[in-house]
């Protein structure tokens, strides 16, 4: 794979040295078992005490005010994007050999192309992600979330939630939602399983090779998938791209599509499986805020909005400066990566009240920043919201009795952006 700067990973990129006159903070890694554990109280005494720093682990600086979070998303022209998909740390050799088969060329397409073409390729996506398409899933993603809670009843308490639930139904739907076969969906799980250890962890030389080979299969099955649904299109997302492309295609390109289909699969699965599984971990211990949702399904939009303020399934993103600029009254030289810590802004006190209280009922929940802001705000944030809103819908209506096993020792994926448990003991009954 010839690196270049439209690649859809780039893993060689050089880490600029901390901008002049800035914090630099030698401990800071949201890495550690402690901060893995429970990031808000450590992100919360830096916003208070050091809201813009330099984190020597990272190689990034660190914004955790909403408002600086802010101005660099609305500002596309100077923080860009093509960084967010690269490995935060250094891939080795053997890796790196692996994603050099010539025939692995994915390129950027949506969360890290730069303006003009993000725009250009956005209005293609964003048609896909019609109301007519979302709601035409809705037979299908209802009736799976049955299917699922049935057979998580039928095996008995405790239940890991996570591996009968909240795993298998988003990745299930995103797989349906481009017009995969169904047939191929353990392997396509297996192949997209580890992505996020890929860009945004820091795993061993043996599970880099393991996890390339992973995603070198899988852009090879769905180049192979493309071409098939070149010749056969049917009423799914990756036809409706095709035939856009065929449409002009000097406006979408072939290996556009490709890689839209490539990327798609990972944001629209993982990050979802989270959400769903965060979203008991905010409701269960609150028995008060979960019998009320039984009792009262429209609470449940605004619940999910709270969810995602509280306990994001993201908790940060990326961006590098493309030119010398300032921000927060620190000046920042042209190609400094930035971290924008969207838990602290979530849970910063003068834009939320009361922001370490789990409340269904806030005002103002959905003005958190978890699906970003500005030209490259979440595409997929509808359909996470639908999915999570009929995952509740189903649970609060078939298993009301749900609740956490107790005792049980959480653990999450170790990497800087996305948070959620890798198992969740739930049960049921008296």
């Amino acid at each position: 794979m010839p690196e270049t700067d439209t690649s859809y990973h780039r893993i060689t990129a050089t880490r600029p040295p901390p901008p002049t006159g800035c914090p630099i903070d030698h401990d800071f890694t949201p890495l550690s078992e402690e901060f893995l554990r429970d990031p808000y109280t450590e992100l919360d005494q830096r916003r208070e005490s050091m809201p813009i720093f330099f984190a020597e682990d990272l190689g990034y600086l660190v914004l955790t005010r909403m408002e600086d979070i802010t101005e660099v998303f609305l500002n596309p022209e100077v923080f860009g994007s093509d960084n967010v998909q690269d490995p935060v740390f250094p891939i080795g050799e053997a890796a790196q050999a692996v994603l050099a088969a010539p025939d692995f060329n994915p390129i950027a397409v949506m969360s890290n192309r730069q303006p003009p073409d993000h725009g250009r390729i956005r209005n293609y996506t964003k048609a896909g992600f019609s109301n007519r398409r979302i709601k035409s899933l809705e037979p299908y993603v209802r009736r799976r979330a049955q299917q699922l809670a049935e057979e998580m009843l039928a095996g008995g308490p405790p239940a890991d939630f996570v591996k009968t639930f909240a795993h298998p139904l988003p990745g299930e739907t995103i797989f349906r939602f481009i017009g995969f076969p169904e047939t191929d969906d353990e392997q396509l799980k297996m192949w997209c399983s580890d992505r996020l250890a890929f860009s945004w962890g820091r795993p061993s030389s043996g599970e880099q090779v393991e996890i390339a080979e992973k995603m070198l299969a899988y852009w090879r099955y769905c180049r192979e998938f493309v071409a098939t649904k070149h010749t056969e299109p049917g009423d799914d997302f990756t036809s409706e791209l095709l035939a856009a492309h065929d449409a002009d295609n000097d406006e979408l390109t072939y290996r556009e599509v490709e890689s839209i289909v490539y990327g798609l699969s990972f944001a629209g699965h993982e990050i979802v499986s989270h959400l769903l599984s965060n979203s008991l971990l905010c409701l269960l211990p609150r028995s008060g805020s979960w019998n009320e949702l039984c009792a009262d399904p429209s609470l449940i939009p605004n619940a999910l909005e709270e969810v995602l303020r509280f306990e994001s399934p993201q908790t940060s993103w990326r961006r590098v400066a493309n030119a010398d600029t300032t921000i927060g009254g620190v000046e920042i030289p042209a190609g400094t990566n930035i971290f924008l810590s969207l838990a602290a802004a979530n849970h910063q006190p003068d834009h939320f009240d009361d922001p370490t209280t789990f409340d269904i009922h806030r005002d103002d929940a959905r003005n958190h920043i978890s699906f970003g802001k500005g030209i490259h705000f979440c595409l997929g944030a509808r359909l996470a919201r639908f999915e999570a809103t009929i995952m509740l819908e189903v649970l609060t209506e078939r298993i009301p009795s749900l609740r956490l096993v107790e005792g049980q020792d959480l653990s999450r994926f170790p990497n800087i952006t996305f948070r959620g448990p890798k198992e969740l003991l739930v049960t049921w009954g008296e």
